[in-house]
């Protein structure tokens, strides 16, 4: 879509703003966007039921789970009656008391990222020993198998409750933009256009950018293509109502205009409208930035990313462990697998090449044999026809995989055998994908990728696999570099559970 046209309205007139409302009486307080009630509202009731259930199993499935309360009294309950109080109206209000003050229901972390999920495994922690304090203050002989079981059923209630509303309110943005907000973006060109490219990317996230405001003036935008109306030289507040948004962000340097944020903030207190900044700092997550604000000036604190340490350490030796066990379980199906590669095309089961693992050092790959035995010799005929804008060859029908290797590859079955690379120490569960070492050197940023383990899944798998750019692929794997944890180790495994079931971008 082309806008050569801009409207160049009259500037409206207002009275500056100070930040105080003409009157306390006739504020707006409600926010334009509304979508976090309703759905804070189910999740109450959703984490209700969960603690109920939690209750519920351990009172119905142990026998001593009333015990602790033989002989005892309060008011006008006394035994049984005074464990149901406590297991059917104090525990599952004390769960929603403490899941509300750490924070669980904050719209800041619903929808999208990990938080929320850090916040409910918080708040179990916080139950156990806010009962067990109870328990030992009054002297009640509480069984430990109770608290365990309602502590550990309550928890996986809850989460599996947060999963379903979260996958429903994703379903909900995707096709019909429910519990989404409306976005207006304020900057330059360039950097408006970066901020429209990084919000749009994962429809979940909620971001639909309907107009963006320059701030460098018309000719900056002239015969530029763009996916949304531009406007110049307008009132931001009356453009938010003309075209329905209830959010604004304000993109890069924008934001280091000397007043302007602050002035901008006062004039939106009170109209429902959400201002967000969005820093000129791209692909870097949340926990490695901090404020730290100085004499009233907010500074943003990068940290290095963390690739060495105990959670390092961690993810190493859970990396062999699992691998050694996976080995073991399913060996097999890979017994069945092999035998199904040697009656489809004679020749060895494995393939083995040589790809560029941690710190540039070489290693020898391990798969399950997809293509004929002349594969390498046929490549050459088919370059022309790479479907791959970089390093690897793709080619969504390729001649050279028989028909079982296909199915492998549909299911990455044919990745199984890695598991023999991880627990070599050669490669991660999770990371970068390892790529081939034909073209010797790695040069520029696609280098920085070396800095950590390949993987047998990683960003790039669990968003698109082969259906994404070479330049969006090394976005990924860059960004999981610079933004590792083990919490997002075990989102990308889960993620990987569904991408492989979907048979997205597999061939």
């Amino acid at each position: 879509m082309r806008y050569d046209s801009f409207e160049w309205p009259q500037q409206q007139q207002q009275p500056p703003s100070n930040g105080v409302p003409r009157s306390a009486w006739t504020r707006q307080h409600r926010r334009l966007s509304r979508w976090h009630r309703p759905y804070t509202a189910v999740l109450i009731l959703l984490d209700l039921l969960s603690t109920l259930a939690a209750s519920w199993i351990a009172d119905f499935s142990l026998e001593k789970s009333r015990s602790g309360f033989q002989g005892k009294s309060w008011w006008f309950l006394e035994g049984g009656d005074l464990f149901s109080f406590f297991a059917y109206v104090v525990l599952p209000l004390g769960w929603l008391l403490l899941l509300w003050t750490n924070g669980t229901y904050d719209r800041r972390y619903l929808g999208l990222g990990s938080e929320e999920f850090k916040r409910i495994v918080r708040t179990s922690v916080t139950v156990v020993a806010a009962v067990s304090l109870l328990a030992f203050a009054t002297k009640t002989g509480l069984s430990r198998g109770t608290v365990a079981a309602v502590s550990l059923s309550a928890l996986a209630f809850i989460l599996i409750g947060r999963v379903t509303a979260r996958q429903v309110l994703h379903v909900a943005r995707s096709r019909t933009g429910h519990g989404a907000h409306r976005m207006i973006l304020v900057g330059t060109l360039p950097e408006a256009l970066e901020v429209y490219t990084a919000v749009t990317r994962s429809p979940a996230a909620g971001l639909i950018p309907v107009a963006i405001h320059i701030t460098d003036g018309y000719a900056a935008a002239r015969g530029i293509e763009t996916p949304v109306p531009v406007y110049t030289g307008r009132d931001v507040l009356s453009l938010v109502r003309e075209v329905g948004a209830d959010t604004i962000a304000v993109c890069g340097s924008a934001s280091a205009e000397p007043g302007e944020l602050r002035r901008l903030a006062w004039q939106l207190e009170g109209t429902g409208v959400d201002l967000v900044v969005a820093p000129q700092l791209t692909d870097i997550a949340g926990p490695r930035v901090h404020i730290r604000p100085i004499e009233g000036l907010p500074l943003l604190h990068v940290e290095e990313p963390t690739l060495s340490g105990p959670g390092w350490l961690v993810k190493n030796l859970l990396d062999r462990v699992a691998a050694g066990i996976g080995l073991l379980l399913i060996s097999p199906i890979l017994a069945i697998i092999a035998l199904g590669i040697r009656l489809s095309d004679p020749g060895p089961v494995f393939f083995r090449q040589t790809r560029v693992g941690h710190d540039g050092r070489t290693f020898k790959v391990w798969k399950f044999r997809t293509m004929y035995v002349d594969a390498e010799e046929r490549k050459a005929t088919l370059e022309e026809l790479n479907e791959s804008d970089g390093m690897l060859f793709k080619m969504k029908h390729d001649p050279r995989i028989f028909a079982f290797g296909q199915k492998l590859r549909a299911t990455s079955l044919d990745e199984l055998p890695q598991l023999i690379n991880v627990l070599k120490g050669e490669m991660s569960l999770v990371g970068p994908r390892p790529l081939p070492a034909d073209d010797g050197d790695y040069l520029g940023d696609v280098r920085r990728r070396l800095l950590v383990r390949p993987g047998i899944t990683g960003l790039w798998q669990v968003s698109g696999r082969s259906d994404l750019s070479w330049d969006e692929a090394v976005r990924l794997d860059l960004y999981y570099v610079d933004n590792w944890s083990l919490t997002y180790d075990l989102s990308i495994l889960w993620r990987t559970i569904w991408v492989v079931l979907r048979r997205k971008g597999a061939y």
